[in-house]
């Protein structure tokens, strides 16, 4: 008898009610990467430091995040998931609790650091869904986890913002964040299987070693690292420049309402669900070409009527975020199609790639900002989104 899929325990499939809870999931432990952009000016004012010297909060949960896809989210593949699950939800959990109750802006860097390390249970999540859910569901499974992660990091802005602003202090956003991933231990771990099917037992050094030959062997795998990077730096060029672009004229908007954009695109976040269905149906380019579509009438419209019209850049928004979000659960099915026991590598090396993307944006679209304005940037994703079309055509008959 031919077996055609793995055999999990427990046994296979992915009920909805089980992709719900782990889609909440995603969405509390992404949050503790983005929550705390909004309080960069009130950490400034608790501890008594300069604006720019608070930034490094940012980039210490940037950093820390890249360590962790790098360093921890290979053990997927072999390691037991309801353990290693477990010991990351304490570790982030405690994190949190030393970054609330941080005396300095190092001890607040070094907590943050080792937090956003820890706090990649997302990316454990979607590997291990997609085998869950079996050939030919694995698309629905992760539209389903991708909103959780698109709300995750959206809305976790505006609560944050919410949270502090009924407080007065940003520790208590710290805190709320802690007993909300504290309480994912209780039932998290059991929803996940012993192990993910199919991976050899490898040492931790070997398993590392091995993501460079998965990068060669599997041209699939290097053309959604490539895809993902560029239309996320596109994403990213977007969104660290929104709050700057709100600030000045014609608009002469506080930081607040770069969070309430986070709300206003809550639409297309829910939309991009369709994305993992219309994979399952159709191949992944279906949907990479819709997403692509999104994205440049997106960055189209904002060229054209964003520097002047509100209206504008919540539409605008919406169709970046529809586009950005079905973009990436595209690219993830594609790479998610190929053997079992190798995913969470493979997702590894994808969003390195896409945070690579997405950090070289960020950085581009600032800069643009500050040299050529608003035109500026978005002629700068335009290019991002010129590098991203080489590599779909280049990539046409791969799947």
């Amino acid at each position: 008898m031919t077996v055609t899929a793995p055999v999990l325990p427990p046994p296979p499939g992915l009920s909805r009610g089980t992709a719900l809870a782990l889609a909440v999931a995603g969405a509390l432990t992404v949050s503790n990467i983005y929550f705390p952009q909004p309080l960069l000016d009130a950490i400034a004012s608790g501890l008594g430091i300069s604006g720019s010297a608070a930034g490094l909060v940012a980039t210490a949960a940037q950093v820390g995040y890249a360590l962790g896809i790098s360093l921890v989210v290979p053990l997927a593949d072999t390691a037991r998931l309801r353990r290693l699950t477990s010991v990351l939800l304490l570790l982030t959990t405690a994190g949190l609790l030393v970054a609330a109750f941080s005396p300095d802006l190092v001890t607040l860097t070094v907590a943050t650091v080792a937090l956003s390390t820890t706090t990649v249970l997302p990316q454990v999540i979607m590997p291990t869904a997609a085998s869950m859910a079996g050939p030919g569901r694995s698309g629905s499974a992760l539209g389903l986890i991708g909103i959780g992660l698109t709300l995750g990091s959206t809305l976790s802005r505006t609560l944050s913002g919410a949270v502090v602003g009924l407080s007065g202090d940003w520790r208590t956003a710290y805190l709320v964040a802690a007993a909300l991933t504290g309480g994912l231990l209780l039932f998290l771990p059991r929803l996940l299987p012993e192990r993910a099917p199919g991976g050899p037992a490898l040492p931790y050094r070997a398993l590392i070693a091995s993501m460079p030959r998965l990068v060669a062997a599997h041209p699939e795998l290097r053309l959604s690292a490539y895809l993902g990077a560029t239309v996320f730096a596109a994403f990213s060029a977007f969104w660290a420049t929104l709050a700057f672009h709100l600030a000045g004229p014609p608009f002469g908007l506080g930081v607040a309402w770069a969070g309430l954009f986070g709300l206003f695109s809550l639409p297309a976040a829910l939309l991009s669900y369709s994305a993992g269905r219309l994979s399952d149906q159709h191949r992944p380019r279906y949907v990479n070409n819709l997403a692509f579509a999104c994205v440049s009438a997106a960055f189209l419209l904002l060229g054209t009527l964003g520097d002047r019209s509100l209206i504008a850049l919540v539409v605008g928004c919406n169709l970046l975020v529809y586009g950005g979000s079905c973009w990436q659960i595209a690219n993830q099915v594609r790479v998610f199609r190929l053997a079992a026991g190798i995913r969470a590598r493979l997702n590894t090396v994808f969003m390195l790639a896409s945070f690579a993307g997405g950090s070289v944006g960020s950085f581009a679209g600032a800069a643009l900002y500050q040299a050529y304005g608003w035109q500026g940037m978005i002629l700068g994703c335009g290019g991002f989104l010129a590098l991203a079309a080489l590599g779909m055509v280049a990539g046409r008959r791969m799947d």
